[in-house]
């Protein structure tokens, strides 16, 4: 099996990766279904209602899905064919006799059918999910998975991110996406199989955590064994036994108990060094093997900064919006995904906060591999209230259950700038919403600083984040150049006009941080009345001064521990990205990264 941490990166499930799989980003049929009358009218067992084609996985509000229709449209289904010989690319029979049917993502809920069979529902937009579907591939060569997926776009209890409500875009929002976003793929497994796996590793210590999930509980335990490896050389084999669904063991590093040596395996944007890993699930009725990969290093805080491995980092980030002009919130291809990393990475970054979206887990591993640290962030809803509580409380565990393995992921962040929470000055049940998504989020993963609310009104983080986009360079450096004014503004109002924290601040020594500034418009080709940023250049040598004024000031403050830039690419009318919206730079490269590096 080959190495998972040297993987091209197109297996759509990267840290959990077996021989064979087939994905199906095929032309499908397609159908809207506005009257919602679909489901009384047993479209899952008829062809005929099926009128267009669509591209997979591309939604269809995007030129790139082949419809491009951005219109309102609650309700569609899409009709997938495959066959016995797509089963077989999948490696049934070769690698086990089981079918899963998975999906990356589908807005914002979806059921399935595969030949009449109804074999899953799904709620929630931004999550994975599958279905066994075996049986019912009995009777037959050839088969059809029937997809409905419904998205109100007026229902603001959603997590939707950046997904306009209005029917054109505007300001800071763009267009929506429904239905079928990423890929969908088969997969054959053993009966018995390795669901998921979850690794917990901390460069302080001389052990890793493995978390094994199995399809069941053994009838009787099964062995699994491990072998860990780096740059091809055995690090370790570790071998246990597992009598549950999920199974915990911590698996000893002998390199890393030699305090001299320990970096040699260290993860961080200097040296992203990934160790490979092969679990092996044996009994007396199956066999499962997966590939696997993970990064030994450790996050924290203390006076005042952020600490990577136990050592200050700068930490400097630009928010990435994930959208791109034909293919919406899908990467238009797998060589995009690492063509986006290595941009951010060659402007002089070394993080991203990928902002309202969650992403592809394929770009995950671009960023463990090549060294991008990510801001874990969640799409936010718009409106308070049950609904929409229970919705981002059951949406964002598994969004965090599908990524805490990643390296790359360094923070948490369930809220940005009150979306979804705006009342919580007046409001104790906004603040308690607040408070218990941090809480949540530190009872899934206590390894990972949490950012409560990010921008302002704090409950519970572990840094003080901050949403400034003051255009005036001098203005910036009066802020954040002087201690006292810092945790005075911490203390009271931000710049935004809004309270810093909602409770009473009892720290003002957590690492402080410019999580969005900048949002520089430049655009030489739009017309005024099409562009927007929170401050306008009139020229190249116009943008390129302001750039400089507000780098520079941020750049020269000691107090701050890092920051996000707004932001990467031009949006749509959001015109205030470093590169325009086919990802060029606006200024010369060499220039940018020096400005964003503070050379």
């Amino acid at each position: 099996m080959n190495e998972a941490s040297t993987q091209d990166g197109t297996y759509p499930r990267p840290q959990l990766v077996r021989g064979s799989h087939l994905a199906l980003d095929v032309m499908a049929g397609f159908a809207y279904d506005d009257g919602n009358v679909g489901l009384r009218e047993n479209w899952h067992e008829r062809a005929d209602v099926f009128d267009r084609l669509i591209q997979l996985p591309f939604a269809p509000e995007s030129p790139a899905s082949g419809i491009g229709d951005t219109a309102h449209h609650p309700v569609v289904w899409y009709r997938i064919s495959f066959d016995d010989d797509d089963l077989a690319a999948a490696g049934r029979h070769r690698q086990g006799d089981r079918v899963l049917l998975h999906f990356g993502a589908v807005d914002h809920s979806a059921d399935v059918w595969v030949n009449g069979i109804h074999v899953v529902h799904h709620e929630g937009g931004q999550t994975p999910f599958s279905a066994d579907i075996t049986e019912a591939l009995a009777g037959t060569n050839h088969h059809v998975a029937i997809v409905r997926a419904e998205d109100d776009p007026l229902d603001a209890t959603m997590p939707r991110g950046k997904q306009d409500w209005m029917a054109e875009p505007h300001v800071i929002w763009y267009h929506r996406q429904t239905g079928i976003w990423r890929t969908v793929w088969l997969e054959a497994v053993p009966e018995l199989h390795i669901v998921d796996i979850d690794w917990e590793c901390n460069a302080t210590r001389d052990t890793v955590r493995l978390d094994v999930t199995l399809s069941r509980r053994p009838v009787e335990p099964v062995d699994i064994d491990v072998r860990l490896s780096f740059a091809g050389s055995q690090l370790v084999r570790h071998r246990f036994s597992a009598g549950a669904v999920r199974s915990s063991v911590s698996i000893p590093l002998p390199s890393q108990a030699n305090a001299q040596d320990a970096g040699r395996l260290e993860w961080s944007p200097a040296q992203p060094h990934l160790v490979d890993a092969v679990i092996a699930l044996h009994s007396t009725v199956s066999a499962d093997t997966v590939a696997s990969y993970l990064g030994i290093r450790s996050i924290g805080i203390a006076d005042g900064r952020f600490l990577l491995n136990d050592r200050p980092t700068y930490i400097r980030s630009v928010l990435e919006q994930g959208y791109w002009p034909t293919s919406h919130y899908t990467p238009p291809s797998m060589a995009a995904i690492r063509s986006e990393v290595e941009l951010m990475l060659a402007l002089g970054f070394n993080a991203v906060r990928i902002h309202q979206k969650v992403e592809d887990p394929r770009f995950l591993y671009w960023c463990d591999r090549l060294g991008l640290m990510v801001w874990g962030e969640t799409a936010n809803a718009y409106e308070f209230g049950p609904t929409a509580i229970r919705r981002l409380t059951t949406e964002w565990p598994a969004i965090i259950d599908r990524d805490r393995s990643h390296p790359s992921i360094v923070t948490w962040v369930p809220l940005n700038e009150s979306w979804g929470a705006q009342h919580g000055a007046h409001d104790a049940a906004q603040r308690a919403y607040g408070l218990a998504l941090a809480n949540l989020t530190r009872a899934m993963d206590p390894s990972r600083p949490v950012i409560s609310n990010d921008g302002w009104e704090h409950t519970d983080s572990d840094l003080w984040t901050i949403h400034d986009y003051e255009a005036d360079g001098d203005v910036l450096r009066s802020r954040y150049g002087d201690r006292g004014a810092i945790d005075e503004m911490i203390g009271g109002m931000g710049p935004a006009g809004r309270r810093m924290s909602l409770l009473p601040v009892e720290d003002f020594g957590k690492p402080v941080m410019l999580t969005e500034f900048g949002g520089v418009s430049y655009d030489p080709s739009a017309k005024p009345d099409d562009s927007w940023g929170y401050s306008v250049a009139a020229d190249a040598g116009d943008f390129a001064r302001r750039l400089t004024a507000i780098l520079e000031a941020v750049n020269g403050s000691r107090h701050l521990a890092g920051f996000c830039y707004t932001q990467l690419t031009d949006t749509r009318q959001e015109t205030n990205g470093l590169c325009d919206e086919d990802r060029r730079p606006k200024l010369d490269l060499a220039t940018l990264a020096a400005l964003i590096r503070g050379e």
